[in-house]
């Protein structure tokens, strides 16, 4: 007896698996295009953002190099970022020395916690930045954006 065909399909052929049960293999995304960032990494976005929003102003702010660390510790000691045991800090500002440029810390840990939302994150790290670089020209906050306090 003969075991009757299949009709040839005119359309795509179905999505198959793999040979180990997987599924659809391969990238999903172009390689340019991150499937998905970093806590750490979005943080380090925002605090670029602010940067670059307060370089436009400043263009010295191209002298300074602005780091991003997770929580502050022996390395903030080391650097003179000391803090007080009631208060932790979310960021600091090393003056430059010994060839070094002058550094802007933001802390990401001290920042998250006091946040809870990426807007309120993203105010908060700007404020951060505001004051920071703010300490370090000898100006105040709101001279180095009038728009300080108001987000």
């Amino acid at each position: 007896m003969d075991t009757p065909v299949p009709p040839p399909t005119t359309g795509p052929s179905p999505r198959r698996r793999d040979r180990h049960g997987r599924g659809m293999r391969g990238p999903v995304a172009p390689p340019q295009v991150p499937l998905s960032a970093s806590r750490a990494e979005v943080f380090g976005d925002l605090v670029q953002d602010s940067v670059e929003r307060l370089a436009r102003r400043w263009p010295q702010l191209a002298d300074i190099d602005f780091l991003v660390l997770d929580v502050p510790g022996a390395e903030a000691d080391a650097a003179g970022l000391g803090w007080s045991d009631d208060a932790v800090p979310l960021g600091g500002t090393i003056a430059p020395r010994d060839g070094f440029p002058a550094r802007v810390v933001v802390y990401r840990r001290p920042v998250e916690i006091r946040t809870k939302g990426r807007d309120e994150r993203a105010a908060l790290v700007h404020e951060v930045v505001v004051e920071q670089v703010a300490e370090l020209l000898g100006l105040t906050p709101e001279t180095v954006d009038p728009r300080y306090g108001e987000e």
